[in-house]
């Protein structure tokens, strides 16, 4: 197994990191705004209570966002945003500012979301990032090689020749631990990230309170603004580790009734995602 300094697979414990000059923060975490029950305040108050730094990157939604900035936290907060790709990958945005965040939020997402509001979106990876040039921020891929069975990451997509590999040069960053993944698929996240010089990120894909601050990106930094030039600059260290599977059995039961209401537009979307593969299946069959 390839070792990484700057990849640390632990419990991270926030005074020992703050000792050392730098901020950690969560960059991975979900709120009742899109599919989890957990309430903004609560997630601010733990966050203050560990010393981390909170990105809301609630499923193609803001409004956790914008709830936590109004109630002026004294946490290093991180605009954030998860939109889920229509050709599969699963996007971390993080903006400079609030503002910007809803900017985009209104002028790119809202009109895009499906009827389906955790699912994908009406626009595809690259027109997603086309978008977000015009904007300060950051883009980093979630769980880039998971999720099973499901085309929830960009390397699945690109492996699958439903994304040209060419995506990479577009990103910032990838998600390197993430809280939700097994270890084989963060180190293989941890390979893709050396082998196309991008940024690494961390994040535990938090749904439930207890979750917050499990996987957390550290920085040495003061401010969001700071924090997210270091891992533009590739200066980041993430330290966390993955769930066990009991825990993740939890989380999915937690999920599983926000996602319910919405059976067939999410299933609509897998069909979609996955049509452009069976086509290919069939041309290949009918052909060989």
């Amino acid at each position: 197994m390839r070792y990484y300094k700057d990849i640390i697979f632990r419990k991270p414990v926030s005074e020992e990191i703050r000792r050392l000059g730098l901020l950690p923060a969560d960059l991975h975490f979900h709120t009742c705004y899109s599919d989890s029950a957990t309430r903004v305040r609560d997630a601010l108050k733990l966050a203050a209570r560990r010393g981390i730094g909170l990105a809301i990157t609630d499923h193609n939604q803001v409004g956790g966002v914008l709830e936590a900035a109004r109630q002026k936290s004294p946490i290093p907060l991180i605009p954030g945003i998860e939109v889920s790709a229509s050709d599969g990958p699963h996007l971390l945005l993080y903006f400079y500012a609030v503002s910007d965040l809803a900017d985009f939020y209104s002028h790119h997402i809202e009109k895009n979301r499906r009827s389906g509001p955790f699912t994908a979106i009406c626009l595809d990876t690259n027109s997603i990032l086309d978008a977000s040039e015009a904007y300060p921020c950051v883009t980093a891929e979630a769980h880039p090689c998971g999720y099973a069975l499901l085309n929830r990451g960009v390397q699945r997509c690109v492996a699958g020749h439903r994304i040209d590999e060419e995506v990479f040069s577009r990103l910032d960053a990838l998600e390197v631990i993430c809280g939700g993944m097994a270890r084989s698929h963060n180190l293989k996240a941890a390979e893709l990230a050396t082998a196309h010089n991008l940024g690494r990120t961390g994040g535990t894909d938090g749904h439930l309170l207890h979750e917050l601050g499990g996987v957390v990106t550290c920085a040495e930094a003061d401010t969001a603004e700071e924090f997210l030039e270091a891992v533009r600059k590739r200066e980041t260290v993430i330290i966390g580790q993955e769930r066990p599977i009991v825990e993740k059995a939890m989380m999915g039961t937690a999920v599983l009734p926000h996602h319910l209401p919405y059976t067939v537009p999410i299933l609509r979307a897998r069909w979609e995602q996955n049509l452009p593969q069976l086509r290919e299946l069939v041309r290949t069959r009918l052909n060989g």
